[in-house]
């Protein structure tokens, strides 16, 4: 089992934090405390945020051993090209660190102006995502590359610096439900999804298992609140939630893992889901003051999760 650290970029813009050091600041704690990952999340109008590749890119020169991911990248708003560029180069620069976390976002107002802001049919999204990893990988793997596809078309295209590994970096999908679990199927290498409940998340990885074409590694993305008051770890949460969605704790907890609650109980709940399958936890702690959360997660919760292995 590995554990990874969501970097809180969107929670200290919503504050009007922007000092992007700090971001590099916490990836260093995340790396000393033991974790085996760093992540960071993308939303450059829905819910603004600094950019995961240019923030990752800093924590790749700032830190040794993690693995570093995008949880998750929207393909559809950029072209697979620059996509194709811009994530090889960051593999480069992290020493084939990199997991490329991607997702097609939720059908939410918001998302769909986001993508009507940039000039994108949000109907595409999918095939557009499906589209696009067929052309990182071809990119990625081959010395020219040329494309006619319903969404993009090039001719005679080559990519220098090629990622750090021959295929590229792995890529893990985010997403639940009939569409999105063949996607992850037959697309992905890895599955990030966030379900309510540990047994959504068995029976939605059994028939990632039953038909996948690729291995698929098993992850998790998870929301966090701990305090040894539950009832003060739950207003915390529902602050944090509320700010950052803009919509009651409660819509957003039924479709999302969300925990509130003393540090053994969310031990004892995210071990629930390492029973269902999970492989790779990816964290997101509700911290208005996320150095110090990210120590006490560290010192209180990580000790009673299973033994790790290291990133």
């Amino acid at each position: 089992m590995k554990i990874g650290y969501l970097l809180p970029t969107r929670d200290q813009a919503v504050l009007g934090a922007h000092d992007m050091t700090a971001f590099v600041d916490l990836a260093r704690c995340a790396e000393r405390c033991g974790f085996d990952s760093v992540w960071a999340g993308d939303s450059p109008v829905t819910r603004p945020r600094a950019d995961p590749l240019m923030v990752l890119a800093a924590v790749a020169q700032a830190t040794t051993r993690p693995t570093l991911g995008t949880a998750v990248l929207l393909p559809a708003l950029r072209h697979p090209i620059l996509l194709a560029h811009q994530l090889a180069t960051l593999d480069r620069l992290s020493e084939g660190r990199l997991i490329a976390g991607m997702g097609i976002g939720f059908p939410t107002p918001g998302t769909r102006a986001q993508y009507a802001a940039m000039g994108i049919d949000f109907r595409t999204r999918a095939d557009r995502l499906a589209e696009t990893i067929d052309i990182l990988r071809h990119l990625w793997s081959s010395t020219e590359v040329t494309h006619e596809g319903a969404h993009f078309a090039f001719q005679d295209v080559r990519l220098l610096p090629p990622p750090t590994r021959p295929a590229g970096p792995p890529i893990w999908l985010a997403g639940s439900g009939g569409p999105a679990l063949r996607r992850v199927a037959h697309l992905a290498d890895g599955w990030l999804p966030y379900p309510v409940t540990a047994g959504d998340y068995t029976s939605e990885y059994k028939i990632i298992e039953h038909t996948a074409t690729r291995p698929v590694l098993p992850a998790l993305y998870a929301t966090l609140c701990i305090d040894d008051d539950p009832e003060l770890a739950r207003q915390r949460l529902r602050h944090s939630i509320e700010r950052y969605y803009r919509a009651p704790l409660e819509a957003i907890a039924s479709l999302q893992a969300l925990f509130s609650g003393t540090p053994a109980a969310a031990a004892a709940w995210l071990n629930d889901y390492l029973s269902a399958g999970a492989q790779h936890l990816v964290i997101r702690l509700v911290a208005d003051d996320p150095g110090t959360e990210l120590t006490e997660f560290a010192d209180r919760v990580l000790p009673l999760l299973p033994r790790r292995t290291r990133a």
